[in-house]
């Protein structure tokens, strides 16, 4: 039998390559000559640097670049062998991890570290980039990230703005006569997963500003600054990026990634998978198993799981989630196109009894589950 293990992480507890070898542990208690295909999978989010390396055959780049409040730091993104691909990560240079609590504020932050990161992997000769965006702690729509790659952002007397959230509706002209050349022959995609406009009641500010720091009255003065610079945009570069799905991702980067580095957004699984070969890998699998920390109403929302589901369906591959906990009807089991889904959880306790029992518990939800499958098979 030829199984595809395509997990995320249980975060807190178990790497999605860790899953993959307690699994096949268990499964080969049953199948000892059965096919493995580990393939773990991340959804864009913090970590999905781990698992993209050995899928681009990449190394670790360290620079110097801007934290979110303008502070040098070194810091690291992916570069594939040839120097082709990189994949970066928005979290590693501009992301709330990088911040005390008391530090975060949103009207004071910048992307800026960001485009450093792409600039240096576009200097290195990268000609495919994939940025990840989750984890940010800005709300500066781009404008520090493209600030870095050469564009200007200048205010009604011509000055320079320094490129934080405070600033936005300051903007009066970009220019674009110094952006490096090297921008256009890159191929950029950006791993994005909601659907958030770039301003209004469900934009940038109003539905992420709070978590970042940001008080009432500055969500709604970034709000407003949000909708001044896309009017800007719009007459600078004839996009208007309140029509873009996604724009308001990570502070209206995702908008600014679509204007400044002609990206392209797209769902973070799916452009794992695609650096994953995981189409390929499904050709004549008998099931594939996924897994996550936990099954709930969110997993179809771009998660891991959801974009394992699909392209199994596709392949009319069966699929089984080993979860830590389930939290799903029927009904919605039958809905998320799932075939099999168990909760590896054997004892009742705290959280931190599940998790140091993890491995244990896996490997057991694998080995029964290989004893059914060989029943029925009989």
């Amino acid at each position: 039998m030829k199984f595809i293990l395509a997990p995320d992480k249980y975060k807190g507890s178990l790497t999605g390559r860790e899953f993959c070898e307690t699994v096949a542990r268990g499964i080969k208690k049953v199948f000892p000559n059965s096919e493995m295909i580990h393939r773990p999978l991340a959804d864009g989010g913090d970590g999905t640097i781990d698992v993209v390396a050995d899928y681009l055959n990449a190394t670790k780049v360290s620079v110097t670049v801007y934290d979110p409040l303008f502070r040098e730091i070194t810091t690291q993104y992916l570069l594939s062998k040839d120097k082709q691909t990189a994949f970066i990560e928005m979290s590693e240079a501009s992301g709330y991890k990088l911040l005390q609590k008391s530090e975060m504020n949103c009207i004071n932050t910048t992307t800026l570290g960001t485009g450093q990161m792409i600039l240096d992997a576009l200097e290195k000769g990268a000609k495919n980039i994939v940025l990840g965006i989750g984890g940010s702690a800005t709300n500066d729509g781009g404008m520090g990230m493209a600030k870095a790659l050469g564009y200007s952002f200048l205010d009604a007397k011509g000055d320079e703005l320094e490129p934080i959230g405070k600033n936005l509706g300051m903007v009066k002209e970009i220019q674009s006569n110094r952006v490096t050349s090297k921008l256009s022959e890159a191929k950029i995609q950006v791993a994005c997963d909601v659907n958030n406009p770039f301003y209004g009641e469900n934009g940038a500010a109003k539905i992420y500003g709070a978590q970042k720091g940001a008080s009432e009255e500055e969500i709604a003065f970034l709000d407003k600054g949000l909708e001044s610079f896309a009017s800007v945009l719009k007459s600078t570069f004839d996009v208007d990026v309140q029509d873009i799905d996604g724009a308001g991702a990570a502070g209206g980067v995702g908008g600014g990634a679509v204007v400044f580095l002609n990206a392209e957004l797209a769902s973070g699984v799916d452009l794992v998978m695609e650096l994953a070969n995981f189409d390929e890998v499904l050709e004549g699998a008998d099931w594939v198993i996924t897994g996550e920390g936990q099954l709930d109403g969110q997993t179809f929302s771009g998660k891991t799981i959801n974009g394992v589901v699909q392209s199994a369906k596709k392949h009319h591959v069966p699929i089984a989630a080993f979860c830590g906990s389930i939290d799903v009807s029927i009904e919605e089991m039958k809905r998320m196109g799932l075939d099999y889904a168990v909760s590896i959880l054997n004892q009742i306790g705290s959280l931190d009894d599940a998790k140091a029992k993890t491995v244990g518990n896996l490997e057991l939800a694998s080995y029964n589950f290989a004893n059914l499958l060989k029943l029925s098979k009989g």
